[in-house]
């Protein structure tokens, strides 16, 4: 996993060249949308992929939360960062209570965001977004 300051029309074509993503849409999130707190509460529960989750944060900011080998580590991530966070692996994502953040999210999987949550409560243990 990694989060890189980049070029973002180059970063984001080689990383979908690269990885063989197929298809990739934005995400923008703002206060103004009625159903963030429902999407919040979806995304702080921890969960895989099947496919590499990767993200170009266009604008505003979002808190990454990677359980590795009984360790978290958490990164926010900010206008021109690059996430890439390896199929396979637990994380959660927050947004915070007043979110704020476009993102171009890229995929293999035709069908987008699709997530396997792992029941586990740890998220609960971790301080959040507030913003």
């Amino acid at each position: 996993m990694s989060v890189l300051k980049v070029y973002p029309e180059v970063e984001v074509y080689n990383l979908m060249k690269n990885k063989g993503f197929l298809t990739a849409d934005v995400i923008s999130l703002n206060p103004s949308v009625e159903s963030h707190p429902e999407l919040r509460k979806k995304f702080l529960n921890e969960h895989t992929h099947s496919e590499d989750e990767a993200r170009f944060f266009i604008d505003g900011q979002g808190l990454f939360c990677i359980h590795e080998n009984s360790k978290v580590y958490a990164m926010l991530c900010t206008k021109e960062d690059l996430i890439n966070v390896p199929a396979g692996t637990k994380h959660w994502f927050d947004m915070g209570p007043n979110p704020f953040f476009k993102c171009i999210r890229m995929f293999t999987n035709k069908e987008g965001w699709v997530a396997q949550f792992t029941g586990s409560t740890i998220a609960d243990n971790f301080p959040k977004l507030e913003n």
